[in-house]
């Protein structure tokens, strides 16, 4: 199974470096010489790019990755990647306490503590600070909630919900 580790950002310096976004909570596990990675653009974008590429460099600048990557020798070619997606192989049977992957939470009932329906998930955002679920309430409303123990204190993929504790305000609207 191939799961997205990052996103390419903007190129970096001129001899093909590029910055990513990422979404791995293991980097180290991901991004090192000779890692293979598989490109994915956004639809509708047509350029040539590899379909694989193999990382040559791994280095932090300022708090931000930055991968050279073999066949990516200049800024020209690393711009051709910029929003594209890095995609890792992962065996199916991979677990991780705590760790889900956006396919595994999107399309799950979203309940509070006492079981009462909120919504659905029906995406996830990869933010700076943490991520944030995309609920739909039932009414057709869509509202973000962090994605942090203290507000989602269960998910449960096998039952198909995630537990939301939010505070008042956060999905639903407070009476003025």
């Amino acid at each position: 199974m191939r799961l997205t580790v990052a996103r390419v950002g903007r190129a970096h310096g001129i001899k093909g470096e590029v910055t990513v976004e990422l979404r791995t909570d293991s980097p180290d596990e991901r991004f090192f010489p000779g890692a293979v990675l598989h490109v994915v653009l956004p639809p509708r974008v047509d350029r040539p790019v590899p379909a694989t590429v193999v990382v040559r460099t791994v280095r932090d600048h300022n708090g931000v990755l930055l991968l050279g990557l073999d066949g990516v020798e200049d800024r020209s070619a690393a711009d051709d990647l910029r929003g594209g997606e890095l995609e890792a192989d992962f065996p199916e049977d991979s677990t991780e306490p705590d760790a889900w992957y956006d396919h595994q939470l999107v399309g799950l009932s979203a309940v509070d503590p006492a079981g009462a329906a909120l919504g659905e998930v029906v995406g996830v955002e990869h933010a700076g600070a943490q991520d944030r679920l995309v609920i739909l309430r039932p009414d057709g409303v869509r509202r973000l909630v962090p994605f942090v123990k203290a507000i989602v204190p269960a998910v449960d993929v096998a039952a198909g919900r995630v537990v939301i504790d939010a505070p008042a305000g956060l999905l639903d609207d407070l009476e003025g």
